[in-house]
């Protein structure tokens, strides 16, 4: 029998680069490299690294200046012998993301301008499960208010909000947060209605994933391959490779609380039995002993925990030991050799690490003659909110354009 290979899509004829376009990838390009610059980088060698003429330079480089994407630093020095060189590096005025961040046990705001800088963070410790959905996001959208009036002053504008929310996102509607007892919950108009008469963008997205993306930028290009777990009431994931974020076909992907690790285990509220969260959730291991008034479920595990409570080191081992089960099994399919422990897990890496890791070296093929690292994020529990800002601002870096159409007509600037 023969079998019948489908041909693959023809590739689409090539359009034609017209002036306006070429001018726009001249553009971005210069952009591109002062962005990815280690210090402030000069005009000359600027021309140099593009290929474009020095005429041509100066025109770009000042219609970024007017637009307030970059500034000049002074003298910079490229460790020749001769005159120094003014540089460009980029500005702390102009375009600034804001990102907001639902959680279970709380609410966050933060502003990051161009530069990646946090300019503004505020959060809110409460307790936010089985509340009104409408009421939670009119509460993060005052909040929001605050952050984009404080930030007025300082010259900055926000361009898009981007909110970060713990389940499984599409077209804006949350499809799922157990956490917070949200089911098809469209946060976007919600959001969108809250924040008015604000008229600014807003996107919604799985928290783990904008936590990951927030380490991945935090990272200075040292790292480009990691699994990110967020731990909290409940644990999802965020996976980079080489770079860029893996969301799965639907943007679903990284839901590690609902692997399961003993298959005949405890009952999960998902329906389904021996998930990890039944055994390394927040609530889990705080067991029936909640956490204090005014207290964050973290603060009281780690403060039990430093104190020795007997029951809740037995049950961070238990914690650890599941959650190295789960990563074994991510890590043998992904080929991935970092995980970063993020969220509440963030401030609980050192009662989890030992256990994840042996279980980790036990259980994945490489480990033996490829070690994995298994180490606290760098953003910690608001790693989150940070990267739901910081995908703003990613927006601008790549495509400038965006931004500079909001400003005053720019003057023409010729091909090279």
């Amino acid at each position: 029998m023969t079998a019948h290979v489908r041909p693959s899509s023809p590739r689409q004829p090539e359009q034609p680069v017209r002036q306006e376009n070429l001018r726009t990838l001249n553009l971005e390009l210069v952009f591109r490299h002062i962005v990815s610059a280690a210090r402030p980088i000069s005009r000359t060698e600027l021309a140099t690294a593009t290929g474009l003429t020095r005429p041509t330079i100066t025109r770009i480089a000042e219609e970024l200046l007017a637009g307030q994407l970059i500034t000049e630093t002074g003298l910079s020095h490229n460790g020749r012998a001769g005159r120094p060189r003014v540089g460009l590096t980029l500005s702390e005025k102009g375009p600034a993301g804001l990102g907001l961040d639902i959680r279970a046990d709380g609410l966050a705001a933060c502003v990051v301008d161009l530069t990646g800088t946090v300019r503004h963070m505020a959060f809110d410790p409460a307790a936010y499960t089985g509340q009104d959905a409408s009421d939670v996001v009119a509460h993060l959208a005052r909040m929001a208010r605050v952050a984009i009036d404080g930030i007025v002053a300082e010259d900055l504008t926000v361009v898009t909000a981007t909110l970060a929310v713990p389940g499984p996102v599409q077209a804006g509607i949350v499809q799922s947060a157990p956490e917070l007892g949200w089911r098809n919950v469209d946060a976007q108009a919600l959001l969108r209605g809250a924040i008015q008469p604000l008229d600014i963008p807003i996107t919604v997205d799985n928290e783990a994933n904008l936590a990951a993306l927030g380490e991945l930028y935090a990272s200075d290009n040292t790292l480009d391959s990691f699994v990110y777990v967020s731990g909290g009431l409940g644990i999802g994931a965020g996976m980079v490779l080489d770079g860029h974020l893996m969301r799965g076909a639907r943007g679903w992907s990284g839901e590690l609380g609902h692997v399961s690790v003993y298959p005949d285990g405890d009952a999960c509220p998902c329906g389904s039995r021996g998930c990890l969260e039944a055994y390394a959730s927040l609530q889990t291991i705080l067991g029936d002993e909640p956490a204090p008034a005014g207290t964050t479920p973290d603060a009281a595990v780690t403060g039990r925990a430093e104190a020795g409570h007997p029951a809740t080191i037995a049950a961070l081992d238990t914690a650890g030991t599941a959650l190295g089960i789960a990563l074994a099994d991510m890590l043998n399919i992904l080929d991935i050799d970092t995980v970063l422990l993020g969220g509440s897990f963030s401030l609980l890496a050192s009662w989890l690490t030992a256990n994840a890791r042996a279980e980790i070296d036990r259980r994945v093929l490489t480990a033996a003659w490829a070690p994995i690292t298994v180490r606290p994020a760098l953003l910690g529990p608001d790693a989150a909110v940070i990267g739901a800002a910081l995908t703003s601002i990613d927006q601008i870096r790549q495509h400038p354009t965006t931004w500079l159409a909001r400003q005053p007509a720019p003057s023409d600037y010729a091909a090279p």
